[in-house]
């Protein structure tokens, strides 16, 4: 059935498109192979709705008009204006910037949308190359749940309603929003709108969503209000102003403290004691400021104010008093995919995948593999794709009007060849979800090293909306991605990149993400990575003798040395389409109970298993190759959290907070 409606539907596109006037509905079914299968007008009528429905909905322009002159019988054409990707020329630098655009959604929701328009491109003979620039890797994640229907709601103008648990909230809430437009702010998805039931402006986070995202049906499409930057009510959300606390911190302890520190006053070494030294460190919250400093144990104490001081025995003395929770067995997960797994696709998707393939098979030598490669398809697939396309062609369906495919080459060489295809020989124009996957990953762009104020960011982005059309032009300016970085790592970043492109080695001082310890690394330069807000120097660690990435807000110091990179031949760059953290065997399970006030945990850090608790409680596993790290974890979280299981951790989480008490007499 597949099969015949995908036949149906491309043959109903290639009519459409030559015809030069309106054909009626009656026109169409005596005349498009197909439709002599209905059964009668009903089964007809059924058929094409579904037809244009799914057709307009993959991009395709459908437009309606006079058909009969002697009668009010409505007709059916496509436009060619409408239909082809207008012609756009693009300077080599502006070809690479789309290239490395694209290359930000390729292990995300978006990647298939990004990589289409790429070969729509290629196929308008646009040298677009996603390849390029290998030492520069922009990386968008789109781990919410309630992504993708968030981004085609804003797509399509439609309100929508959800459930919400904002932070310490033990039920979520039910929402009805009209979106305007979702941003990618310091690597997570945010959507704002506006709010029905508070009538007024909200922003909210997308990985806080609970449950479906559904439509709303009626009502009038969805607008941006006059004179309202989406991207600027997301990334500005007031601050508080600032407090400042007295610590008193160990000599060796701290880093990350001390990184944020107004003054720092160094300690007398005194005979036979640690020196201790005074830190002034601003905070805006007070309880943000307890887990900070209570996740560093008895290394750093709160001197002042005395609220805080206060806060913060509270804190670690309900650690010390948990009891012991008994741990219960995991409940199996659900299968994992297997990797490399492939699709079969719809009739929609086979028929966008032939309306891409003809227009690039006609102006490039390509073959079967690399179009399986790029569809995610077997080789099996995409010769079943070209045998349905050459049983499909222009009206009277005779071997002058069908197109042409050698099969034969195809099976025995992998050599696409295809003729007498005109009528869709140029490519489709890019659909809304192309164009915006292309603009924002420009945006991301603009954060890299040397980008940022580049001409041909500009010139590519303005060549693409041209391209993109009024409609998708419009979405486009309601998404977009910040990236917040402060002025110490726009530096590193220069510095990094100035050294990959020199190959020379560089030092690090570097703060661990795990223990509150500073290690020494010569490292030979391979990339630079962009994600989840972060950005990341990746190369060959000298000290581990392993490819590694490197936050480079962790990075205390950064050196240039006179000596050039060197990286073994051995060394690959990291696969990152499971993202930055990845799993390992030899990782330690932890499981940690979770007040609906902690549930953050679960957003920002690698779990394995979640499962839901009563009164908005969570039982979380996470998978850490540093157990005392997730001790640091506990005693941030204090009364929120409970690690249940392994019970030595959990007991030595207790013994730390009891260790910190201790220095607040």
């Amino acid at each position: 059935m597949s099969r015949r409606k995908t036949e149906r539907q491309l043959n109903l596109v290639i009519c459409l498109l030559a015809t030069r006037r309106f054909l009626t509905a009656r026109e169409i079914r005596a005349t498009v192979a197909g439709y002599s299968e209905a059964e009668s007008d009903a089964a007809f009528k059924r058929m094409f709705e579904r037809d244009k429905k799914e057709l307009r909905e993959s991009g395709i322009p459908i437009e309606t008009g006079g058909g009969d002159v002697w009668s009010d019988e409505e007709g059916y054409r496509i436009s060619r204006a409408d239909y082809e990707l207008p012609e756009i020329e693009l300077l080599p630098d502006e070809a690479a910037v789309l290239g490395l655009a694209a290359r930000a959604w390729r292990h995300a929701a978006l990647g298939d949308a990004a990589a289409n328009a790429v070969m729509k491109l290629r196929a308008a003979g646009v040298p677009v190359d996603s390849d390029a620039a290998p030492g520069i890797t922009p990386v968008l994640g789109t781990d919410e749940p309630a992504f993708l229907p968030m981004w085609q709601a804003v797509r399509d103008g439609r309100a929508v309603a959800f459930d919400y648990r904002k932070p310490g909230q033990q039920v979520a809430a039910r929402r009805e929003l009209e979106p305007w437009g979702v941003v990618n702010v310091r690597g997570h998805w945010y959507v704002a709108g506006y709010d029905r039931e508070r009538e007024a402006r909200r922003v909210f986070r997308l990985g806080r969503i609970t449950g479906p995202v559904r439509q709303l049906a009626g009502g009038s499409p969805v607008r941006v209000p006059e004179g309202v930057d989406v991207r600027s009510v997301v990334s500005g959300q007031p601050t508080e102003p600032e407090r400042v606390a007295r610590l008193r911190v160990h000599a060796d302890s701290g880093h990350e403290l001390r990184r944020g520190a107004l003054r720092i006053v160094p300690g007398a070494a005194e005979q036979g004691h640690h020196r201790w030294d005074v830190v002034d460190y601003p905070y805006t919250d007070l309880d943000q400021l307890v887990g900070t400093v209570a996740r560093f144990g008895d290394r750093v104490r709160i001197e002042a104010p005395e609220d805080a001081r206060d806060a913060v025995v509270r804190h670690l003395s309900a650690v010390a008093g948990q009891e012991p929770a008994e741990a219960q067995p995991e409940p199996p997960g659900g299968a994992e995919p297997e990797p490399g797994a492939r699709r079969t696709g719809s009739a929609a998707e086979q028929l966008r995948r032939l309306l891409m393939l003809v227009p690039y098979a006609l102006s490039h030598d390509v073959r079967v593999p690399e179009v399986a490669e790029h569809f995610g398809l077997t080789e099996a697939q995409v010769l079943k794709d070209l045998s349905l396309l050459w049983m499909c062609g222009l009206p009277g369906y005779t071997p002058g009007d069908l197109i042409e495919v050698d099969l034969e080459a195809a099976e025995a060489t992998g050599e696409i060849i295809i003729g007498n295809a005109d009528t869709i020989a140029q490519p489709l124009r890019l659909t809304a979800d192309e164009a915006a996957s292309l603009v924002v990953g420009v945006e991301l762009l603009g954060e890299l090293p040397g980008m940022g104020g580049s001409d041909a960011l500009k010139r590519a982005g303005e060549k693409l909306r041209a391209a993109a059309g009024a409609a998708a032009d419009r979405f486009v300016d309601s998404v977009g991605v910040r990236i917040e970085l402060s002025e110490e790592v726009r530096e590193l970043q220069r510095r990094c990149d100035e050294a990959l492109k020199a190959g020379q080695l560089v030092h690090l001082r570097y703060l661990s993400g795990y223990v509150d310890a500073v290690t020494e690394r010569d490292v030979d330069p391979m990339g630079l990575v962009v994600q989840d807000g972060h950005t990341f120097l990746e190369g060959w660690c000298r000290l581990r003798e392993d490819v590694r990435l490197f936050r480079l807000d962790r990075v205390l110091d950064l050196t240039v040395l006179p000596y050039p990179a060197e990286v073994p031949s051995r060394a690959r760059r990291r696969d990152l389409s499971g993202g930055v953290l990845q799993l390992s065997d030899d990782d330690a399970r932890v499981t940690l109970d979770l007040d609906a006030s902690a549930r953050w945990v679960t957003e920002d850090y690698l779990c394995s298993a979640v499962r839901e608790l009563p009164d908005g409680r969570l039982r979380a596993t996470l998978r850490t190759p540093a157990p005392a790290w997730v001790c640091r974890l506990a005693l941030r979280l204090g009364p929120q959290a409970r690690v249940v299981a392994p019970a030595d951790l959990a007991e030595r989480v207790r013994e730390d907070a009891r260790r910190a008490l201790s220095a607040y007499p």
